[in-house]
């Protein structure tokens, strides 16, 4: 199987204990996250070579992170270091009617402040088949923008295929460019495109007509024209993914998503998720299944059910990692999802 690299920042997260307020009690939890981090951990526990770029300070922080990394299987030899300081973000997880929260603190971080020519592109993809990004990189700082658009550059023209989740943040696009105006120019090197609805009108401009998707509810061929529309305007892409959340409460969410590569359309399995854990990367973890099953499996269907049902696991497992592998993920795509103990 091919070796994946993603390409992004890694964060230390701080989260407050259980469903508590920011800071309600003294302590947080440490752990670390970040959407690119997150597609390189899921794809390891499948067994597929996985490799993260990024850059980072020289300090404990940054030892500790890799480390993890490195346990789950990661191969970080190839990250850069330089900078001052690692970006955080501050995580208060909802309940019912309470929505979480995110607070990020990256600015002027190592990855914030990293530009063209800090990487040595050649030498990094050297082994690589498949190169991941998302859009929220491209959003921190224009320097950073630069950076990811050299680095999709460098892929296509070194002959790997290219996925970008399109991960739209309104929170992070600052700087003073628009997120069409940079996602535009960097999805005409991307293979294969992961988002949400919102993901295609903020970073594309892409609408599916008065489709609502604030209202809650799937309609397939909405989806459809959005991938369609994506295909056309950009006819480097060779799939669409589209990931499908109706999210009724902090707690309980209804999830599939659908597959679109220019000819036949899949809509997936859907999964009412209940008493959530932690959703925050599960949108990522879409993102590495689907890598892993678009590479492991004969055809497209079982590679987005798989992409769904790894989903639908992380909603259950704390932390930014999907720690599932790839039998639990298959029993689930068989029917397996009774919550009965195993023994």
């Amino acid at each position: 199987m091919i070796k994946a690299m993603t390409f992004g920042e890694v964060m230390l997260r701080l989260k407050s204990p259980g469903h508590e307020r920011l800071l309600q009690s003294a302590s947080l939890e440490a752990t670390f996250g970040g959407g690119e981090a997150n597609v390189a951990v899921s794809l390891a526990n499948y067994g597929m070579p996985s490799a993260y770029m990024t850059v980072l300070p020289k300090n404990d922080l940054t030892a500790a992170c890799l480390h993890q990394m490195r346990g789950f299987g990661v191969d970080v030899s190839r990250v850069v270091y330089g900078g001052d300081r690692m970006g955080v973000y501050y995580l208060e997880t909802g309940s019912n009617q309470r929505a979480s929260k995110v607070i990020y603190d990256r600015s002027h971080s190592a990855m914030a402040q990293a530009k063209p020519g800090d990487i040595d592109w050649a030498a990094t993809l050297d082994g690589i088949g498949w190169l991941h990004i998302t859009g929220i990189t491209p959003a921190i700082s224009q320097s950073a923008a630069d950076l990811s658009l050299e680095a999709v550059q460098a892929a296509k023209r070194t002959g790997l295929t290219v996925s970008c989740d399109l991960n739209y943040r309104k929170n992070l696009w600052k700087y003073g460019k628009k997120a069409t105006e940079v996602m535009s120019e960097l999805v005409r090197y991307v293979d294969v495109a992961i988002a949400n609805e919102e993901d295609f009108q903020m970073s594309l401009g892409l609408t599916a007509g008065e489709h609502d998707v604030e209202r809650g509810e799937i309609d397939p061929d909405a989806y459809r024209a959005i991938a369609q529309a994506a295909m056309q305007r950009f006819p480097n892409l060779k799939k669409v993914a589209i990931t499908l959340r109706q999210s009724q409460s902090a707690d309980r969410n209804l999830w599939q998503a659908c597959l679109w590569d220019g000819q036949e359309f899949l809509l997936s399995r859907q999964y009412e998720i209940t008493d959530i854990v932690d959703r925050v990367g599960g949108g990522d973890s879409f993102c590495g299944g689907l890598i892993y099953g678009l590479n492991a499996y004969d055809n497209a269907r079982d590679a987005l059910e798989f992409a769904v049902a790894a989903s639908c696991l992380k909603h259950t497992i704390p932390g930014d990692f999907n720690r599932v592998t790839v039998a639990e993920v298959e029993a689930l795509m068989k029917g397996s999802g009774s919550g009965r103990v195993q023994r």
